[in-house]
């Protein structure tokens, strides 16, 4: 008994050391402990077939990740990082062909270019790195019937892949 609380009480420890050390963190950000603030701009829509409520949502949606995620303070403007973006593609294509060549399933795709600047560490700054991710939908069903869920959907895939790449440097 008395080594299991041992071995209980080094857990412990190890674990308080670790996150206290400000490296790394149980919510799998690798954010140094000189880095306060972020800076995450609107992202701009640039794509051929238009969706207007797009980029507010996928820009408050980032925001609300690192909120939820980090400890940083939210600038307007010179933050220790920096997000910048834009929505440059919104496609939807016929991703399952039946017998007849017909579409079954359609695909809605959106892509978003990212720049990332760490004013602190800037080797770890990025340019133009595309993030892109998709929900099926029956070919039965339009666009319009499902648009806002399957955005919802792409867009917290993208949000996961923009926060990994800059903070958790997955």
């Amino acid at each position: 008994m008395i080594k299991t609380l041992r071995n209980i009480l080094a857990l412990c420890l190890a674990a308080f050391a670790v996150s206290a050390c400000g490296i790394y963190s149980f919510s799998g950000t690798s954010i140094k402990p000189d880095v306060k603030t972020i800076t995450i701009n609107y992202f701009e829509y640039k794509a051929m077939k238009v969706n207007p409520s797009l980029s507010n949502d996928l820009t408050e949606a980032v925001r609300n990740q690192f909120r939820r995620m980090t400890s940083l303070e939210q600038l307007d403007m010179d933050g220790d990082l920096e997000i910048t973006g834009q929505v440059t593609g919104y496609d939807v294509r016929a991703s399952a062909v039946t017998a007849g060549d017909v579409a079954a399933m359609n695909r809605l795709t959106v892509t978003v270019k990212v720049d990332f600047t760490n004013r602190k560490y800037p080797e770890e700054d990025f340019t133009g790195k595309s993030f892109s991710a998709y929900a099926d939908y029956e070919s039965t069903t339009s666009l319009d019937a499902v648009e806002s869920t399957l955005c919802a959907e792409i867009i917290d895939k993208i949000v996961e892949d923009i926060f990994n790449a800059t903070v958790a440097q997955w």
